[in-house]
C-alpha cells in the first residue's frame, strides 16, 4: 500500500466520521429540544391549571361565605360579620337562601295536585302564567343578589393583600398535584413576586443549593389569570434538576456514542499500525539494499582472488600468493560477520528467551573481550582504559550473546570515532546490581537520535563520516539481549564529546528465574 492510498483512506474515514458525528450531534440537539419543549408545555399547563384552581376556589369560598355565612374552608369556623353598608344585602341573601332551601325541600316531597273544573280552562292557563311569572321574579332577584355579591368580591379582592387571598402552604400541594398529573415529577421551589419583580413570598425548600439555576429552569405564571387588577402578582417556579432530567431522558443515545467512540478508536489504531508497518517495510527495504551492497564488495574480491589463483604465474610468486590468500581470508571473515548480523534478526522474531545461562565472572569476561579488541584500537592509534571495581561480579548470563553485547558497543565506539579512540570500561556494584559502563570520545549522538538508537533498523546520521557500514541492528540487538538478562541499558551522549552506555544486570544472588 503506497502513501497516496493510505492518505486517501485516512481522509475518507475522517470525512465519514465527521459527517457521522455532525448527524449524531444534530439528532441529539433536536431530541433535547423536543424533550425540553414537551417539559415546558407540561409545566406551563400545570401552572395555569394551578392558578385557575386557586382563582376558582377563592370565588367559590366567597360565594359560600356570602350565601351560608360560614367559612368555606373551615379555618375560622365562625359567622362572618358584615359591614353596616352590607346589612340589607346580607339579609336579602339569607332570605333568598331560605326560600331556595324551602323550594328544594318541597320539590323532594311527593304530593298530588288537584285542579277544579268548576271555573274551566282559564284557571289552568292563569295558574301556569302566574307560576312562570313568579319563577322569573325569583330568578331575577337571585341573579341580582349574586351579581351584587360578585361585584363586592371583586371590589374587596382588589384591595386585599396576596397573603389574605392565597394559602401558601396549600399552594405547594396544589402545584405538586397538577405537576404530577401532567407528568412532571421533579423537585421544585416557588416564589410569589409582583410585576416589578419584588419578592413577596418564597418557600423555604432549598433543592441542591450548589446547582446553578439557569433562566431556562424558571417558569412564570400570573396568579388569578382572569382578573383585571392593578395589583398583579406572579407565581415563579424553579426546577433545579431540569438539565439533569433532560440528559437522563436521552440515556438511550449513550450506546450509539460508545459505538462511535469504539469505531473511531479502532480506526486510529489501524492507521497507527499501517504507518508502523509502512515504516518497518521501508526499513527492511533499506536493509536489503544495504545488505546487497555490503555483500557485493567481499564477493567481488573473493571472485577476483580466485581468478588470480588460476594463473600459473601466481604460484611462482610466494609474496603475491600470500597477499591473495590474506584477501580471501579477510573477505571471508567479513562475509561471516555480515551473515552473523543477518542471523541476529532471528532474535527479534522470537517471543521466548533464547539464552543459555551460565554463571560467569563479568570482570574476567570483559578482560578477555578487551584483550581481543585492543589490537583493533591500537592499530588506529587508540587506547582502552579499564577500571573493573565490581566486587560482586558473578552473574547468570549467556556468554556468547553477552560477549556480543560488549563487543558491539566497543565496535560502535571505534566506528564512530573521528580521532584516536579513548575507550573507558568500568564495572561497579550498586544496590545489589552489577553495572558496566563503556565510554568513548567519539562524534557523539544528537539528542533527537539518542531517543531512537535502540530501535530496529534505525541508523544515526554520521554527517561527514561516510565510512561507517551497518544495518541498524546492533543496538537493537544489544537492547533485547540486556532485557533478556533482566537488565537495563541507557545511553548518555554529547555531540563532539562522546557517548557513554551503562548496562545494569542483577548479580547471581539477586537473579530471579
Amino acid at each position: 500500500m503506497n502513501r497516496t492510498t493510505i492518505w486517501i483512506l485516512i481522509i475518507s474515514m475522517i470525512i465519514t466520521f465527521a459527517g457521522l458525528i455532525v448527524l449524531q450531534a444534530r439528532y441529539v440537539r433536536i431530541n433535547a429540544e423536543m424533550i425540553e419543549n414537551q417539559f415546558n408545555e407540561n409545566v406551563q399547563n400545570s401552572l395555569f391549571q394551578a392558578a385557575s384552581f386557586v382563582e376558582e376556589n377563592e370565588a367559590l369560598e366567597y360565594l359560600a361565605q356570602t350565601l351560608e355565612g360560614i367559612d368555606y374552608q373551615g379555618k375560622k369556623n365562625v359567622m362572618l360579620t358584615p359591614n353596616v353598608d352590607d346589612i340589607q344585602l346580607n339579609s336579602t341573601i339569607d332570605s333568598v337562601t331560605d326560600k331556595l332551601k324551602l323550594n328544594s325541600n318541597q320539590l323532594n316531597q311527593p304530593h298530588a295536585v288537584r285542579l277544579s273544573n268548576r271555573h274551566g280552562k282559564a284557571n289552568i292557563e292563569e295558574t301556569s302564567r302566574y307560576l312562570q311569572e313568579k319563577f322569573k321574579q325569583n330568578f331575577s332577584r337571585s341573579k341580582t343578589i349574586l351579581d351584587q355579591a360578585v361585584f363586592r368580591w371583586l371590589k374587596e379582592s382588589d384591595v386585599k393583600e396576596i397573603s389574605e387571598r392565597v394559602n401558601f402552604q396549600e399552594l405547594n400541594s396544589i402545584l405538586e398535584r397538577f405537576l404530577v398529573n401532567n407528568g412532571v415529577d421533579l423537585p421544585f421551589s416557588y416564589s410569589i413576586v409582583d410585576k416589578q419583580g419584588k419578592l413577596i413570598y418564597k418557600n423555604n425548600k432549598e433543592i441542591n443549593p450548589g446547582i446553578k439555576i439557569n433562566n431556562n429552569s424558571i417558569y412564570t405564571q400570573r396568579l388569578f389569570p382572569s382578573e383585571v387588577s392593578s395589583r398583579t402578582v406572579y407565581l415563579q417556579v424553579v426546577f433545579p434538576t431540569k438539565q439533569d432530567y433532560i440528559v437522563d431522558s436521552m440515556n438511550l443515545l449513550l450506546p450509539s456514542f460508545i459505538l462511535i467512540f469504539f469505531i473511531l478508536s479502532i480506526f486510529i489504531v489501524a492507521i497507527i499500525i499501517i504507518f508502523r508497518q509502512k515504516k518497518l517495510n521501508n526499513m527492511k527495504n533499506d536493509f536489503v539494499n544495504n545488505l546487497t551492497h555490503e555483500f557485493k564488495t567481499p564477493i567481488s574480491s573473493i571472485s577476483l582472488a580466485s581468478q588470480m589463483l588460476q594463473d600459473p604465474a601466481v604460484g611462482k610468486t610466494p609474496k603475491l600468493l600470500n597477499h591473495i590468500s590474506s584477501v580471501i581470508h579477510d573477505e571471508t571473515k567479513r562475509l561471516s560477520f555480515m551473515v552473523e548480523k543477518v542471523l541476529q534478526m532471528s532474535v527479534f522474531e522470537r517471543d521466548k528467551s533464547i539464552l543459555r545461562l551460565t554463571e560467569i565472572n563479568i570482570n574476567s569476561l570483559i578482560k578477555d573481550i578487551i584483550s581481543n579488541f585492543s589490537l583493533k584500537v591500537t592499530n588506529k592509534g587508540g587506547k582502552i582504559i579499564s577500571n573493573l571495581q565490581a566486587v560482586s561480579d558473578l552473574a547468570l548470563i549467556d556468554e556468547v550473546h553477552f560477549t556480543n553485547v560488549i563487543f558491539n558497543l566497543m565496535d560502535n565506539a571505534l566506528k564512530y570515532s573521528d580521532k584516536p579512540l579513548l575507550l573507558t570500561v568500568d564495572t561497579w556494584n550498586e544496590k545489589d546490581k552489577l553495572l558496566i559502563s563503556i565510554e568513548d570520545n567519539g562524534i557523539g549522538i544528537q539528542k533527537d537520535d539518542l531517543k531512537r538508537i535502540f530501535e530496529k533498523f534505525y541508523r544515526v546520521s554520521t554527517g561527514n563520516l561516510h565510512n561507517v557500514k551497518g544495518f541498524g541492528l546492533g543496538l537493537a540487538y544489544v537492547k533485547k539481549i540486556v532485557t533478556e538478562h533482566k537488565g537495563t541499558i541507557k545511553a548518555e551522549s554529547e555531540p563532539n564529546i562522546g557517548t557513554k552506555f551503562i548496562i545494569s544486570i542483577p548479580t547471581l544472588k539477586n537473579y530471579e528465574l
